[in-house]
């Protein structure tokens, strides 16, 4: 299977057959920045640095110029890494889905 990489977090993590790269991000645990999650809207669009992904269904031109994928954009939302692919996000793009922190300690209860 291959692997995400995403920087400059140097998140990685796997992508199962067939998911998309925003898919197998939140199935690891992370959120990325989208907003349709179904290529309409260009909100994820991202860097490819390295790697091939592939697109199951057309995207519109409108969303995603021949141009910007000359240039090396892909749409994470739609993308379905091919092999190991390493994508560009800005700095607070990705984020963990349930941040967890310890809780506080409860105060007892009073008595009753």
């Amino acid at each position: 299977m291959p692997i995400i990489t995403v920087h400059p977090a140097a998140v990685r993590v796997v992508a199962p057959p067939g998911r998309t790269i925003v898919e197998s991000l939140r199935l690891a645990g992370w959120r990325s920045r989208y907003a349709c999650r179904r290529g309409g809207c260009g909100t994820c669009k991202a860097p490819l640095l390295r790697g091939r992904v592939t697109y199951e269904q057309p995207l519109a031109e409108s969303v995603l110029t021949a141009a910007e994928r000359s240039a090396g954009l892909c749409l994470p939302c739609r993308a379905v890494p091919v092999d190991d692919i390493v994508i560009a996000q800005g700095e607070h793009s990705l984020r963990p889905i349930l941040a967890s922190s310890p809780c506080p300690p409860r105060p007892p209860f009073p008595e009753e």
